[in-house]
């Protein structure tokens, strides 16, 4: 089993959202590397980080799971959708999302509070120029951020 933080927009999708609709579409990924990784290594049951991001107070905000194998994202076909992508074809689509399913509120471990523990240091969501909306979680990261998500 793999972690993954998986950044979000809490007005887009938030893990109150998530909560009460108890499985999401993980929609809007825009990157290929990160499409790649929901194609290429997603495993059913990997453990998701819920991270609010572009936010007055980004952070860790719960856990999730992937719920689904990878599978078209239709907002990309959608010309009122701002996800829309018009080089995408139904017949061969650039853009996948997973769903993913709720497992537990977590107390928000602030990006302020990751950056003051040097021992996470190697977290890629902390690395100068790391925009991904999805980076892997390492075992070693996973079994130091577990405890601080109580």
């Amino acid at each position: 089993m793999q972690t993954w933080l998986m950044k979000s927009e809490p007005e887009e999708a938030s893990i109150d959202d998530l909560q009460r609709l108890a499985r999401l579409p993980w929609i809007g990924v825009r990157n290929y590397q990160a499409r790649n990784f929901m194609r290429d290594a997603f495993q059913l049951g990997d453990r998701v980080l819920f991270y609010h991001s572009s936010c007055a107070e980004p952070g860790i905000a719960g856990l999730a799971r992937v719920a689904s194998a990878a599978y078209p994202d239709p907002t990309q076909f959608d010309p009122a959708s701002p996800c829309h992508d018009p080089k995408s074809k139904p017949e061969a689509p650039r853009w996948l999302l997973v769903d993913v399913s709720f497992e537990r509120k977590t107390r928000l471990l602030s990006l302020k509070e990751l950056r003051e523990r040097p021992e996470l240091g190697s977290l890629q969501v902390l690395q100068k120029g790391s925009r991904l909306s999805i980076t892997p979680v390492t075992d070693a990261e996973w079994r130091l951020l577990e405890p601080l998500l109580a």
